[in-house]
């Protein structure tokens, strides 16, 4: 997208970290926009920050990971807007943990906040983009840990990775078709939000307190692991200005982090060699 005033952004994981960032990165640019988040109280107040920078917005509480919940907002943002100029898919969760203790209830969680979220959103707002036929953009947040591996975290870098593989294909789909929509995926290292605190927006149905690894040494050890590699992140602060201009570019691969560049040729290289993942490079 070139123009951004007056066009219409859906943005979910609203109300705090990266969401928050891209709203108020929409609104300095004039944008409307539909700010969605599974937190009723923090979205109202990202509403009202909105809506002080003189943005046209309105709030919806909702459940992403929910496909019946999913199509209410888009309901509400045609109802409201007329349509979706920016789909913004940041809403995500991060989960550590070894594949072979992780419930499946954290599984199912990671996959379809991660991933099922962005397709369910998609699946409505691209044909809608398609009658449209305005110049559009989906951006949908993934992570660094979607196109690097390290121990820990099977679920969060499968999902991720999984999330960098939906928005190249679909992108493939959408140049074939000579669709006005153009796509990008955001692949950020550590920043300082509040992602490691994710366990209070788990919904009901991926709860079971009766399974005795929440109550363990290993998911508490997890806990903290992940609030360290949160808090010891980079600043948050230029991050809207920074993925509003990639998308301004039109890039499709936004990295923020140089400092995972490295990593990213490594990995690309091993593979090309034939290497194995090694675990003794990350054992100092």
């Amino acid at each position: 997208m070139k123009e951004f005033k007056d066009k219409v952004a859906l943005i979910t994981g609203a109300a705090n970290g990266f969401g928050l960032e891209f709203a108020k990165e929409a609104a300095r640019r004039g944008m409307k926009a539909l700010l969605v988040d599974i937190e009723g109280e923090e979205l109202e107040a990202a509403r009202k920050i909105c809506q002080e920078m003189g943005m046209e917005t309105i709030a919806l509480r909702a459940d992403v990971s929910d496909p019946v919940q999913v199509e209410q907002c888009v309901n509400q943002a045609i109802a409201k807007f007329g349509g979706v100029d920016l789909l913004i898919n940041n809403a995500g969760v991060a989960i550590l943990g070894n594949c072979w203790e992780l419930p499946l209830n954290d599984w199912e969680w990671a996959f379809h906040l991660n991933v099922f979220s962005q397709v369910y959103f998609m699946r409505l707002v691209i044909p809608m983009m398609m009658k449209q036929g305005t110049p559009c953009h989906i951006l949908n947040v993934a992570s660094v840990a979607g196109v690097i591996t390290a121990p820990g975290m099977p679920a969060y870098h499968a999902s991720k990775f999984a999330s960098v593989a939906l928005t190249e294909s679909v992108y493939y789909d959408l140049q074939k078709l000579g669709a006005e929509i153009k796509m990008s995926v955001f692949c950020p290292g550590f920043v300082r939000t509040d992602l490691y605190r994710c366990e209070r927006h788990r919904p009901e149905r991926y709860k079971d307190p009766e399974d005795p690894y929440y109550a363990s040494p290993a998911f508490h050890a997890n806990q903290k692991r992940g609030e360290f590699l949160i808090k010891t992140g980079m600043a948050i602060d230029s991050i809207g200005m920074s993925v509003f201009q990639a998308l301004e570019d039109e890039s499709f691969y936004i990295l923020t982090d140089p400092r995972y560049t490295m990593l990213i040729g490594t990995r690309a290289k091993n593979i090309l060699e034939g290497g194995v993942p090694d675990v003794r490079n990350f054992i100092r």
